[in-house]
């Protein structure tokens, strides 16, 4: 962690998008080795108080799911940090991404936090990556169709994108890429706003 930042995020999948995506523009904030693939949110917010005390991390980045509850996620995450020592913190996330500065005269990281999919509606990596779906594509629309006539559903109702979003990847040109190789084969757009604000939040996070 020599160059002071570090990204918690909760899985594989994530990790491997948002390398992918900062690898589709000039941007390059982060290297592999600083994203930390906890396997969890639990994982996660147990690893949080640790990162937040390391004196090698000067800049901390989260990007959790929202899951069912915005309002829950974001309730833990603030309780970790006030336990830490932050102060002041935001009722709610910032649309675009939060930013919280350390207390004066304290050791603490600057942390930013990203709740997939955009910080104010609940849903999980694969909702954010919904928009990223080329506008008006068929096969998508034919994906949400087919994922809503199943005979037996198995899954809980918020991981329905992600079943919705690898059924559309499975009838691409090379069936069944992982999300981030998807990515890196331009099967997603990455032109549009919701990639803008995010690749954002991440740029003042790193830079300021």
């Amino acid at each position: 962690m020599a160059s002071g930042r570090c990204m918690l995020v909760e899985g594989a999948n994530d990790k491997h998008v948002l390398l992918a995506i900062q690898g589709r523009f000039p941007i390059r904030l982060l290297d592999k080795d600083e994203v930390d693939d906890c396997g969890s949110w639990d994982k996660l917010a147990k690893q949080l108080p640790i990162r937040l005390k390391a004196s090698d991390i000067e800049q901390l980045g989260i990007i959790v799911d929202a899951d069912s509850d915005v309002a829950s996620r974001w309730s833990q995450l603030t309780r970790i940090l006030e336990n830490a020592g932050y102060a002041g913190l935001p009722i709610d996330p910032n649309p675009a991404g939060t930013l919280i500065e350390p207390p004066p005269m304290s050791l603490l990281p600057r942390v930013g936090i990203w709740l997939m999919p955009d910080n104010r509606s609940t849903g999980i990596l694969e909702d954010f990556l919904r928009y990223l779906v080329p506008e008006g594509c068929s096969l998508m629309r034919h994906a949400t169709e087919v994922v809503g006539s199943l005979p037996e559903v198995r899954f809980r109702p918020v991981s329905r994108p992600k079943a919705e979003i690898h059924t559309w990847l499975a009838w691409q040109e090379d069936p069944g890429r992982p999300l981030g190789q998807a990515i890196t084969a331009k099967f997603f757009d990455v032109s549009g706003k919701e990639v803008t604000v995010f690749l954002t939040w991440l740029e003042r996070l790193y830079t300021e």
